[in-house]
């Protein structure tokens, strides 16, 4: 019974350090795109944005999971892997969203805001979860 309770435990810290990332993860794509994303997304309904934001949710949520997935027997360093790299996952796809912005034509953002479907979307999205992958690849 000890076991479940420890587990338990475990997971609900693993679960709420999670949802701190995501958040995070919706504040960073918010500062990035001009307006409030909210807005963009549940009252204008725009696309573009939805699947950026959904594209940084899905890399994040890969990150943590294989965090605590390869995590350490010890369950403080396991927590603190799982933050480190969660937020290192934050800052590789903002410094790569900069980049992308820097080598296109225009504002990234803007256009990612855009209310009609725009290809720059995409490649947005991919390389938030081309990050992703590679944050994750190097957790082992």
């Amino acid at each position: 019974m000890s076991d479940i309770v420890n587990g338990l435990g475990r997971a609900t810290a693993y679960g709420a350090l999670g949802l701190v990332l995501l958040v995070l993860g919706i504040v960073l794509v918010d500062v990035l795109t001009p307006g409030k994303l909210g807005r963009q997304i549940w009252q204008e309904r725009n696309r573009n944005a939805a699947l950026v934001l959904s594209s940084a949710l899905l890399g994040i949520g890969g990150i943590v999971f294989t965090s605590i997935w390869t995590t350490y027997e010890d369950f403080g360093k396991g927590l603190a892997s799982t933050a480190t790299f969660g937020v290192l996952g934050l800052v590789m796809m903002a410094v790569a969203f900069l980049v992308v912005d820097l080598i296109t034509p225009g504002r990234l953002g803007a256009t990612l805001v855009e209310p009609e479907p725009h290809p720059a979307v995409w490649v947005t999205a991919s390389c938030n979860l081309a990050v992703s992958a590679v944050i994750s690849a190097s957790i082992a």
